[in-house]
């Protein structure tokens, strides 16, 4: 199959951008974030990172291929200063169109390496792990499936849900594409089309496993532990599985930060990446309504929420997440 490069993929995106906020001129000599990761949670961040540095920051908000395909588009003339993603697809894809600084080793070394690229263009910071969610009304954690791959089995049919347009489900298919291969992960898809009940959002997914709808879907960890500590109320008839033995279903997902080449504001926007992975940063990560893994192993998650290093998830190397293969192959089997 021909991967087509990012700019065919989804420069027309960033075409269409063109004109809206995302490329207002900056305010005065602020960092630009183009920031794809939750606004509440940078919006929680940001704040302290002002406040410890005197540094202001300008929030420019979008989602992942949206933004990468901004910075595709405005090449070396962007505003930004800093990039950061939901998911590390995008990432990887700016860092293949060359956008991207190389990082200082004191900014990326809280990382563990294998959550950041070995050429140091960026680094992972947060990350969630896949899970199924199931309804305990109708299935039992006996009943379910040992991989993620078997939820493409006939016996699955009409029986699983998932948000195939957003890109958290994206990455999941770029971590199976890694492990897996293309052909395996073509396959599985197929599957996964023909047993499988498609919905929009991760939320959604989540109401309607609860509400017995379907039985399990695929999500990320943090929606459901979100609705625990919150209200319980499209999760209270529902667990979560997770996958563990490096199976693809146990893949986790990494958000990442970097530095703009092109960025007119460098040594701050260092400062800033190096906010998000020292420990102060990692520990309001940890202590935000987000409950995303904080990826520094000074910090942790506190209970009730899984411990990250229970999770053992399949070793995938960040920068060969290919989101422009995952567009081709979700578009051939007809999810886009």
């Amino acid at each position: 199959m021909a991967v087509k490069p990012l700019s065919a993929v989804v420069v027309s995106v960033g075409v269409a951008l063109l004109g809206t906020t995302l490329t207002s001129c900056s305010s005065g000599d602020a960092l630009v974030v183009y920031n794809a990761q939750h606004e509440q949670l940078m919006e929680e961040l940001v704040p302290a990172f002002e406040k410890e540095t005197g540094i202001d920051v300008e929030l420019r908000n979008g989602s992942d291929l949206e933004l990468a395909a901004q910075l595709v588009a405005e090449g070396k003339k962007s505003p930004a200063d800093v990039f950061l993603t939901e998911n590390s697809p995008a990432m990887a894809a700016v860092e293949r169109e060359g956008l991207l600084a190389t990082l200082p080793d004191d900014v990326t070394a809280p990382i563990p390496e294998q959550y950041r690229p070995a050429s140091n263009a960026w680094t992972g910071f947060v990350a969630r792990s896949t899970v199924l969610v199931y309804n305990t009304d109708e299935i039992t954690e006996a009943e379910l499936p040992a991989s993620l791959l078997d939820l493409a089995k006939p016996e699955w049919k009409g029986k699983v849900s998932f948000s195939p347009t957003g890109a958290d489900f994206q990455a999941i298919v770029a971590g199976v594409l890694a492990t897996e291969g293309e052909a395996a992960t073509k396959t599985w898809l197929e599957g996964l089309k023909a047993n499988g009940t498609v919905y929009d959002g991760n939320n959604v997914v989540l109401e309607s496993v609860n509400a017995g709808e379907v039985p399990v879907g695929v999500i990320y960890h943090y929606y459901w532990y979100r609705d625990q500590a919150e209200s319980g109320d499209v999760s209270d008839h529902s667990k979560l599985h997770f996958f563990g033995n490096q199976d693809p279903g146990a893949f986790v997902s990494v958000s990442g930060a970097g530095v703009l080449a092109s960025a007119k504001h460098k040594s701050d926007a260092e400062k800033f990446v190096g906010y998000l992975t020292g420990k102060t940063g990692q520990q309001g990560l940890a202590d935000s309504y987000a409950l995303e893994y904080p990826l520094n192993p000074e910090v942790q998650l506190a209970p009730p929420v899984k411990p990250f290093a229970e999770l053992d998830p399949p070793a995938v190397a960040v920068s060969d997440l290919d989101s422009d293969a995952v567009v081709d192959m979700m578009t051939e089997v007809g999810f886009l």
